[in-house]
């Protein structure tokens, strides 16, 4: 790959997140942590603290403490393990499942502005690189866990 290709890539990603975490701050939506472990909740049911890890690339200690967060908000609540009385499971609650779907609308519409004027084409060809980006990040470091 020609290196002023990845110096653009680079320099557009770096800007990419930072325009997220300052709309973030902006609108009083939910940090990033905190949406994505409500988003996990969500889609995949409750959750103990290390398959959330797992599947957020994230160590037990960060989870832990973003889930005690949303736990103090009420976003998210500890049941039982059935398999595992010493064990529990994180599971969304109805206000986190209200802010949650609060979050995505308002991350829709600024997606939906910021994007107005692009063709229906550009969205789809932006969304399938941006999705093979994220998949080659996560296979490459599944490569080098895998590695030692």
């Amino acid at each position: 790959m020609k290196r002023q290709a990845l110096e653009t890539i680079e320099n557009e990603v770096t800007d990419f997140i930072r325009r997220i975490v300052l709309s973030e701050r902006r609108d009083g939506s939910l940090d990033r942590s905190s949406f994505v472990i409500l988003r996990q909740l969500t889609t995949h049911g409750p959750a103990g603290v290390k398959s959330l890890a797992k599947e957020l690339n994230l160590d037990i200690s960060t989870i832990s403490r973003q889930a005690a967060t949303l736990v103090d908000k009420q976003y998210v609540e500890k049941v039982p393990n059935p398999d595992d009385g010493r064990a529990f499971f994180y599971q969304i609650t109805e206000p986190g499942k209200k802010m949650l779907d609060e979050n995505r609308k308002r991350r829709f519409a600024g997606l939906e502005r910021a994007l107005e004027e692009w063709t229906e084409e550009e969205c789809e060809s932006f969304a399938h690189l941006l999705k093979k980006y994220n998949h080659s990040v996560i296979k490459e470091k599944n490569k080098k866990q895998s590695n030692g």
